[in-house]
């Protein structure tokens, strides 16, 4: 059974998913977005083909762990993708998860306009990663 993960952005959706032992995050694609009935169906398309039992989405907190603005945006997304998928959906908190993954594309030498194509899914193979290692010590 896999487990996907979204970071989801205004223009982009990084996309993750689990091994099927749900050990190891690897990065999936980057959907652009166009419009909300648009994502769900490439969406379902991936749930689908990877046989996902559950679905993680990171939720930007604020730094003092407060809903704000983009955090809101997202809750309203997963609200209206919990109405057209019959798997379970886990909030995941995805502070710094950018700056994580910009590190670790500076750490390999990878230049900021090489770096963009892939950002958003580094940044869901962050968030799922820390949530398949957690899952693990609960």
């Amino acid at each position: 059974m896999r487990i996907l993960c979204l970071d989801v952005g205004d223009k982009r959706i990084g996309i993750s998913l689990s091994d099927p032992t749900g050990s190891i995050a690897q990065g999936l694609t980057v959907l652009k977005r166009e419009s909300i009935k648009k994502d769900l169906t490439e969406l379902e398309k991936i749930l689908t083909e990877y046989e996902v039992s559950e679905l993680v989405v990171g939720l930007p907190k604020n730094l003092n762990g407060s809903i704000g603005k983009k955090a809101q945006d997202i809750l309203d997304f997963v609200n209206i993708l919990k109405r057209h998928i019959h798997i379970p959906v886990i909030l995941w908190d995805e502070r710094f998860t950018t700056n994580e993954a910009h590190r670790i594309f500076s750490m390999a030498g990878i230049k900021h306009k090489k770096r963009k194509p892939y950002i958003d899914i580094m940044s869901s193979q962050i968030i799922l990663q820390g949530y398949l290692d957690a899952k693990k010590t609960a």
